[in-house]
C-alpha cells in the first residue's frame, strides 16, 4: 500500500471512530436520556449506566479541579498531532488503523471535555461479582488501537530497508 493510501486509510478510521463516538453519545444523552434513567439493563451482564468522566481513561487524573478539562484536553491534543506524524511515516495497514483508531478516540473525548467539562461514559460490562469500570466508544478505540499497536509491535519482523541493507553490505556486516 503506497504511504498515501495509508495516510487516507488512518485517516478514514478517525472519522469513523470519532462519528461512531460522538453518535452515541448523543444517543444515549437526547434519544435516550440516560442521565435521567441513571442506568438501564440492556444484559445480564451488560448496563447502560451514565457517568461524568472527569479523568481520563478509567477515572485517573480526576483531581485537577476546574484545570482539569483544560489541561487534559491540552494533552490529548498533542497526543493526536504525535499520532498524526506517526501515522505519515506508518509503513503498514494496521498500523495506520491503529493510529486512526486511538486518533478518532481522543478527538471524540476531547469534543465531550469542551462541550460538557467531562467525558459521556455509559457502557458498563459486569458478571458473576466482576464490574468494569464504564466506557464509552472512544474509549473502546483507544485501547483496541494500543492493543493493535503493542501486539504488531511485539510480532512483526523489522524488515530492512533498502537503504540498510546497502549500508550492513557495505560495512561488511
Amino acid at each position: 500500500m503506497s504511504p498515501a493510501a495509508l495516510r487516507w486509510l488512518g485517516m478514514a478510521a478517525a472519522l469513523v471512530i470519532l462519528l461512531a463516538d460522538q453518535a452515541s453519545k448523543a444517543w444515549i444523552l437526547y434519544g435516550l436520556r440516560l442521565p435521567e434513567l441513571g442506568s438501564l439493563e440492556v444484559l445480564p451482564v451488560l448496563n447502560l449506566t451514565m457517568v461524568w468522566n472527569r479523568g481520563v481513561t478509567f477515572g485517573l487524573l480526576n483531581g485537577f479541579g476546574s484545570a482539569g478539562p483544560v489541561l487534559l484536553t491540552g494533552v490529548a491534543l498533542a497526543v493526536v498531532v504525535a499520532l498524526g506524524v506517526w501515522l505519515w511515516r506508518a509503513e503498514r495497514p494496521l498500523v495506520a488503523v491503529a493510529l486512526g483508531a486511538v486518533a478518532g478516540g481522543a478527538v471524540g473525548n476531547v469534543i465531550d471535555r469542551l462541550r460538557f467539562g467531562a467525558v459521556v461514559d455509559f457502557i458498563h460490562a459486569h458478571a458473576w461479582g466482576w464490574s468494569w469500570y464504564v466506557f464509552n466508544v472512544a474509549d473502546a478505540a483507544i485501547v483496541c488501537g494500543v492493543s493493535a499497536l503493542v501486539l504488531e509491535s511485539l510480532f512483526t519482523r523489522h524488515h530492512p530497508s533498502s537503504g540498510e541493507r546497502l549500508a550492513r553490505v557495505r560495512d561488511g556486516r
